[in-house]
């Protein structure tokens, strides 16, 4: 579904992904791990077109996405080729990014509304549905200073979900939270797996990535050192980084 071809990408002089590839399945649980600093979030961003690169491709069903540097890159067709990778792929970011100002139910219906068309009345009951979903249906009305952390993100996830993704990112999105509530996030993105929804999933949470995922990629310095299966990252790691960074966290 998600296809990603000899991607560059540099800051300055600097490279950080140096001619990445990586092919995403439809209906897979791809979790991206790493330590901090690896490039896990900037790639998710380029996936979706928040994050410009130099060189490469990527392609969302078809939708291709060229660095500003490929002679194929149009410049004029760029923010259409985005906005229809968008429509394809919700992100969940760590920092929620909830508008303060709007109630809870206004924060999920306005995208729905405003970019798809979507009537109203029917936004709404889409968005309670959702809301159900996350186990947050009696908080509609509220604000997100009213909430919790764990509350504000699952509010996100709906938010991603009504705009009706066939697959979602997710950036480390329990990296924002206090340890109770990381689990309840994780219920919810566990559901969405049991489902169906095509993921990719920036994290630290080792647990989570080794139950859940469906392929592993192990990112260091913008480079995909080692990937596989759950079981082979992470009962019999070939790369001695992977063994490293695995010792730190899988006690």
């Amino acid at each position: 579904m998600i296809e990603i071809c000899n991607l560059l990408k540099e800051y300055g002089r600097q490279p950080l992904f140096k001619g990445l590839n990586l092919n995403i399945s439809k209906g897979s649980v791809v979790a991206i791990i790493g330590p901090s600093g690896s490039g896990k979030s900037t790639l998710l961003r380029c996936m979706n077109g928040l994050e410009a690169f130099q060189r490469g491709c990527v392609s969302v069903e078809g939708h291709k996405l060229y660095g500003v540097l490929e002679r194929d890159y149009n410049k004029g067709q760029e923010s259409i080729i985005i906005k229809n990778i968008r429509r394809k792929v919700g992100m969940v970011f760590q920092q929620f990014h909830l508008f303060p100002h709007m109630s809870v139910l206004h924060n999920i219906t306005t995208a729905p509304i405003h970019v798809l068309g979507i009537q109203r009345a029917e936004a709404e009951t889409d968005a309670i549905s959702l809301l159900r979903k996350v186990h947050l249906e009696e908080k509609a009305q509220k604000y997100p200073g009213q909430l919790s952390g764990g509350e504000q993100q699952r509010v996100a996830i709906a938010r991603a979900l009504a705009m009706k993704p066939e697959a979602i990112l997710f950036d480390e999105p329990t990296s924002s939270l206090d340890p109770e509530m990381i689990e309840e996030v994780l219920q919810v993105i566990k559901g969405l797996v049991l489902e169906g929804m095509t993921t990719v999933i920036a994290t630290h949470e080792m647990a989570f990535a080794r139950d859940v995922s469906t392929h592993v990629v192990f990112l260091d310095k913008g480079e995909i050192v080692e990937q596989g299966s759950p079981k082979a990252i992470f009962s019999n790691p070939q790369n001695d980084r992977m063994k490293a960074f695995l010792s730190r966290f899988m006690k």
